[in-house]
């Protein structure tokens, strides 16, 4: 899964940090979302994507295999 996380981040000019707090997670969980080495729950995928501004399905990309 590919996500668009750092490039929403950018928008927002936040850091991994600041949007870990924002969530209520872990700074690591941000990066591993971003390298795509974990899949969220959707809870998680939700808090981030409104932390974002977004949506879901905007942030998360779902190969599709």
């Amino acid at each position: 899964m590919k996500t668009r996380i750092k490039e929403y981040r950018a928008r927002y000019d936040l850091t991994q940090e600041d949007l870990a707090k924002k969530i209520n997670v872990r700074r690591e969980t941000i990066v591993f979302l971003e390298k795509g080495k974990y899949n969220p729950s959707l809870k998680l995928a939700y808090d981030v994507a409104k932390a974002l501004k977004t949506t879901v399905d905007e942030l998360f990309l779902f190969d599709e295999e």
